[in-house]
């Protein structure tokens, strides 16, 4: 029996005397085999001296290690290899040091290890920290390989409190790992990470994607087209990727961007090198996923503008109600002192009505002022979808007009709306305008690449290049010229106006 068909049938073992429910509690989610080896084969190994170092922080069974092991050792078997582990699960750690000590009586003398029980993230902090009690001399290696725990954990968390520098917002401790594995790289070294995706975009990763984006830069990323199967044994509904990050200040040219069906086959890889600031880019540094030219095609042509929605004085907000929390104000027929309450139902083919939603309540007294806003132009967008949908972005024009009995409205927290930042009118001219961009094809492909996830979220939209205000309004004169409001007619109008 190979190393590795002894390492996977120890974690089989393992897998099928844990119950899942406990692992996922601790945010553990085993690696395939399959992967472990497609993560070793991502690693340059070109330059490597005689000797070489590796962490695996987090290692459960030690499966990552092995696949990295045997891979080096079958390219230079004259190798010595130094392996670092991290665990502190004593439910897991019996297992790893069975598998250290199997790679060990194989390899004799060219492999040595050790298992730090320690906690990751909090045995280094100082030294992450460069604090006063920070090492002189940190340990810095020459590979990371990593499968880091997927657990949302509170601000007050000591990993949390330890990496303030990294922190904005709900922390998770993949993210944490990240860093700290990217700290641990000598300088120009390597390391290969399965994460989740939710981390490319957003306000709550921007403070890790500032570190991690300039203390290293991408060089390959893998994707899952079919997301359901990335950990095949553990049965986990994860958007997933797996992203080689080298450490240096130098932008490579291109970005090698990989993807596959499912974890358990990767035969059929299709590839695409995409230039790095079509892949990393913006004050944000989102991380643009394409996997295919039309995709690239689509984030240049955005990126051809570099005003956004408050740039030009708008904003995408989200809406007010949240109304398992308001219910002593919503009322379920109209009356006196009552107000139309507007979710996402009520948005179809590019208009929003008021036709009743399938919700108990679609309607909401007046009596507080901060639950409601003023009746003028909005377009609204769907803030969920469905993952099935063909569409991400949802929208549809409000006119004040057909609700004009009304001076104020409300709007359920599931609905986006763009409105003028200064809180002034948008002229009717813009508000189409708004709308044909935001249901066309082109920011809707544009919005699938930046973000994986079924929530339109307001910050990634009002982080998105648009056309100057006085294109949105020539094209918002020529939907309302035409009177058709359909995503064909949105295409062409922009395509002609603004993306010739």
């Amino acid at each position: 029996m190979s190393v590795l068909e002894y390492v996977r049938s120890q974690t089989k073992e393992f897998l099928e005397s844990m119950p899942k429910s406990v692992r996922k509690k601790k945010g553990q989610f085993f690696t395939s085999l399959e992967t472990a080896i497609f993560m070793a084969e991502m690693f340059d190994f070109s330059n490597c001296g005689d000797e070489v170092s590796v962490l695996d922080p987090g290692a459960g069974t030690g499966i990552l290690t092995a696949a990295f092991v045997d891979r080096v050792f079958k390219e230079n078997p004259n190798i010595r290899i130094t392996i670092t582990c991290y665990e502190t699960d004593t439910e897991v750690l019996p297992v790893l040091k069975n598998n250290l000590e199997h790679l060990k009586n194989t390899f004799k003398d060219s492999l040595n290890y050790r298992i730090i029980e320690e906690d990751y993230i909090l045995s280094q902090s100082n030294d992450f920290q460069e604090n006063l009690l920070a090492s002189k001399n940190p340990e810095k290696y020459d590979y990371v390989i990593g499968n880091p725990p997927y657990l949302r954990v509170m601000r007050d968390n000591p990993s949390a409190i330890a990496m303030p520098k990294v922190v904005h917002g709900a922390p998770n401790l993949y993210f944490l790992f990240a860093s700290m594995s990217l700290f641990n790289l000598k300088n120009d070294a390597e390391m290969v990470y399965i994460i989740p995706r939710s981390w490319t975009s957003g306000a709550y990763f921007k403070a890790f994607r500032e570190y991690f984006l300039n203390e290293g830069k991408i060089e390959s990323i893998h994707l899952f087209v079919s997301r359901d199967k990335v950990f095949n044994a553990e049965q986990v509904l994860q958007e997933t990727m797996i992203i080689k990050v080298r450490k240096t200040a130098k932008k490579p040219d291109n970005v090698l961007i990989t993807s596959t069906d499912s974890s358990s086959d990767f035969e059929n890889i299709t590839k695409l090198r995409v230039p790095y600031d079509a892949v990393v880019a913006g004050d944000e540094l989102y991380v643009y996923l394409p996997t295919n030219e039309a995709d690239i095609n689509v984030i240049e042509k955005i990126n051809m503008y570099h005003s956004t929605m408050p740039d030009e004085g708008l904003k995408m907000k989200t809406g007010i109600v949240v109304d398992f929390r308001q219910w002593e104000e919503l009322r379920k027929e109209p009356g006196e002192n009552t107000l139309p309450l507007f979710y996402s139902q009520h948005i179809r083919d590019g208009r929003v009505n008021h036709q009743p939603s399938g919700k108990e309540y679609d309607w909401i007294i007046d009596e507080k002022p901060g639950l409601i806003q003023k009746n003028k132009n909005y377009v609204f967008i769907k803030r969920f979808t469905a993952k099935e949908e063909h569409r991400r972005l949802q929208c549809g024009v409000y006119s004040p007009s057909d609700f004009e009995e009304y001076e104020y409205i409300g709007t359920q927290n599931k609905i986006n709306f763009v409105d003028k930042v200064d809180g002034r009118e948008m002229d009717t001219q813009t508000t189409y305008g708004i709308y044909a961009l935001l249901n066309s094809t082109l920011f809707d492909m544009y919005y699938r690449i930046l973000n994986g996830s079924t929530q339109v979220n307001s910050t990634e939209i009002n982080n998105i290049p648009i056309p100057p205000v006085d294109l949105i309004k020539e094209i918002g004169e020529q939907v309302l010229l035409s009177k058709d409001l359909s995503t064909d007619n949105c295409d062409r109008i922009i395509s002609e106006v603004a993306y010739a």
